[in-house]
């Protein structure tokens, strides 16, 4: 029975209609709800001292066509998303008041950016007498599921794996709703434009990329059909996860779970399903497990809070120093450090807002353990490129990565030459992002540096002109 007259929903990042327990529940407890959703210039502003913005444009376009599809999915029901820029405090606590609402709701976020914004909006709410509630539904287990409370949530991954596998079930979907009622009278609003957004650069797709991500809830859903039932990819999953190229390796659900176009809990039960129906195996329950790795790093961000963010990390370590040389952080990110396997990783980055788990690892043990760089700003520069950033998964990943997260091993090195050649034995993913190496052969590719002068010549390479010179020497790779 409803409760309300008018609900104002607010989506953020839950871009979808399937298993938004906000959304089901605004449509059932009101006799209308007004969709929204507000574009804050806040997450498009430029970083001057990184020469990056924020958002970058392969981001900026995914979110764009996020909205598009969810715009065009309340419309078969009968309704519209509002859709709005500016600052959404004040956006949404003048619509919310306009309408007559009798409450907000919206998905509930954990990182501070975010929840600055929610309470900012719950203080215009206030002397308006207008109600804000606020929805869990990122996760694959519910927050209020736990066997511990926050402030007791284990330090090790396996330790929290292993508990709530035991003790917490995944709960049932929220069906999407067949229609929506929303009040008439209320102008949309235009989509933004990327040039509106602010950006000059036009969107290039290169032909090299390994998916040609498009974003939204529609294309989210037939991708999760296509890897499990259409092309029963899932079944060798745990073999491929470790790929570089192509679109098969891996499910390439990011994406759409950071946009929140894909609800872990649908993945969690298709993958229980197609176990059922098909197979059940170590790869089927792999890609569970890795939604539990997404887990944990939002209830390890909602743990830390701020510290997250800060290069001391969430130990919380001031020990550690950062070296901030800006020079050396151009060259790691526009990929000519002249160590092949970081500079193919990092041109994929570029020219797709892409990279493989196994590149990202690679990338961010050389800018942090090898070249001593602030480690922030390579977090930075993946949330400004990367299309499946998501600020949990990616600053938390980082934290790790520079030896300041709650992790039990001290000291994570990668080494760069013995992960290339086990990950890209032929040097296929280094020679497809960097062509100006494809005469060398396999087995001195990784290692192009070190060639002579003679060899160079053969292959066509001049180092310091052709392909940058090393921006440290690799026979330490060899050494270890």
């Amino acid at each position: 029975m409803s409760s309300h007259n008018r609900i104002l929903y607010w989506f953020r990042n839950d871009l979808r209609l399937h298993d938004n327990p906000g959304f089901t529940a605004a449509c059932n407890e009101a006799l209308q709800v007004l969709p929204v959703y507000i574009l804050d210039p806040k997450q498009f502003r430029d970083i001057p001292r990184l020469g990056i913005r924020k958002t970058g444009i392969f981001r900026a376009s995914f979110l764009l066509e996020c909205i598009a599809d969810l715009r065009a999915s309340l419309r078969a029901r009968g309704a519209d998303l509002i859709i709005r820029v500016g600052d959404p405090a004040r956006i949404l606590a003048d619509m919310a008041e306009e309408i007559d609402a009798t409450a907000v709701y919206a998905s509930k976020e954990v990182t501070v950016e975010e929840t600055d914004v929610e309470s900012a909006l719950s203080k215009r709410l206030k002397p308006l007498n207008i109600d804000i509630e606020l929805f869990w539904g990122s996760t694959l287990y519910h927050i209020r599921d736990l066997p511990f409370g926050i402030a007791k949530l284990p330090d090790v991954f396996t330790q929290f794996r292993n508990s709530v596998e035991k003790k917490t079930q995944v709960r049932d979907l929220d069906p999407a709703p067949d229609q929506v009622r929303m009040p008439g009278d209320i102008d949309a609003g235009e989509l933004p434009s990327l040039s509106k957004l602010g950006y000059t650069e036009a969107l290039q797709t290169d032909v090299r990329a390994a998916v040609p991500f498009r974003g939204g809830e529609t294309i989210a859903l037939d991708r999760l059909n296509h890897y499990l039932w259409a092309s029963d990819r899932i079944r060798t999953y745990k073999e491929t996860r470790n790929g570089m190229l192509g679109e098969a390796y891996s499910s390439k659900f990011s994406a759409w779970l950071a946009h929140g176009c894909l609800s872990p809990r649908l993945v969690y039960h298709e993958v229980k399903r197609y176990e059922r129906e098909r197979v059940a195996n170590d790869s089927t329950y792999w890609l569970i497990f890795e939604l539990i790795w997404r887990d944990f790093f939002r209830f390890v961000a909602l743990r830390f809070g701020s510290r997250l963010f800060k290069p001391s990390g969430i130990k919380h370590d001031l020990q550690k120093k950062w070296v901030h040389d800006l020079d050396l952080f151009q060259r790691w990110a526009s990929g000519n450090t002249g160590i092949p396997f970081i500079d193919a990783n990092m041109r994929e980055l570029n020219a797709t807002g892409f990279m493989s788990n196994r590149g990202r690892q690679n990338v961010g043990s050389f800018l942090v353990k090898d070249l001593g760089i602030d480690w922030t700003w390579g977090a930075a520069y993946f949330e400004s490129l990367l299309v499946d950033y998501d600020p949990c998964s990616n600053w938390g990943n980082w934290n790790y990565v520079a030896g300041v997260g709650n992790d039990p091993r001290e000291d994570r090195y990668f080494n760069i030459y013995s992960q290339a050649t086990r990950y890209d034995e032929q040097g296929d993913f280094v020679k497809h992002w960097l062509p100006e190496l494809s005469n060398v052969p396999a087995n001195k590719v990784h290692l192009v540096s070190q060639l002579d002068s003679q060899q160079l010549t053969s292959y066509g390479v001049t180092l310091g002109s052709t392909y940058p010179l090393p921006v440290l020497n690799p026979s330490k790779w060899l050494k270890r």
